[in-house]
């Protein structure tokens, strides 16, 4: 059976969420393809993975026979987000824009599964070619040509580390001027807003039936 690893990372819930309800409708998708497949879902914003720190990062680069017990202890929760990586089929992320870049829990995992040596570099990555469904969703516009354009660093990070770094094949779902309804100033893009809303479900929709019907093949 393949397995479909979800993770969200908004801080609002799903009713107040665009990159929820759009990660929803992609794993819907995935399980009316493949009703025997798994999903893993974490909410990286309710459960989430503690931050790299030096004892954790030291065992990275120690052969586990060569562990201490206290790096033993301290690499075992990242061991278990990296072998969970490894055995997915295919990744499904929510990745809203906050302050211009990823939400912080997302960056902490990130920080624990990029290990040098196993997940990367990408010639040598543990999940190269695995398909990742990157969600990330924006308040405004940062698409080529717009004024914030040089203020995207969630699809060129994203795309750095999860398909430089790690090999990973990515593709993004990018709904965007997702603060129209709550913002005054943006009131005349609500029409846009909606389309761009739309067009992503339609094409979470349809990545998600793709997805699970070539990792179920």
């Amino acid at each position: 059976m393949a397995t479909l690893l979800h993770l969200d990372s908004s801080l609002f819930p799903e009713a107040a969420s665009t990159s929820r309800s759009v990660t929803a409708a992609f794993r819907q998708a995935w399980e009316e393809q493949h009703p025997d497949g798994t999903v893993i879902h974490r909410d990286l914003a309710t459960d989430p993975v503690p931050h790299l720190d030096a004892l954790t990062a030291s065992a990275g680069f120690a052969a586990p026979g060569d562990h201490t017990a206290e790096q033993a202890a301290a690499f075992a929760p990242r061991l278990e987000l990296i072998e969970q990586l490894e055995n997915a089929d295919a990744v499904l992320i929510g990745a809203p824009m906050l302050n211009f870049t990823i939400p912080s829990p997302l960056k902490a995992w990130l920080d624990q599964v990029i290990l040098m040596g196993r997940t990367a570099p990408a010639e040598a990555s543990s999940v190269r070619g695995t398909p990742v469904y990157v969600v990330a969703s924006r308040g405004g516009s940062y698409a080529p040509g717009t004024p914030r354009e040089g203020y995207e660093y969630v699809q060129n990070y994203l795309q750095a580390v999860l398909g430089d770094m790690l090999g990973m094949t990515v593709e993004f779902i990018v709904p965007e001027l997702t603060s129209a309804h709550s913002n005054p100033a943006m009131a005349e893009l609500i029409p846009l807003a909606e389309a761009s809303k739309a067009r992503a479900h339609e094409e979470a929709v349809t990545k998600g039936k793709a997805a699970a019907a070539k990792a179920a093949a």
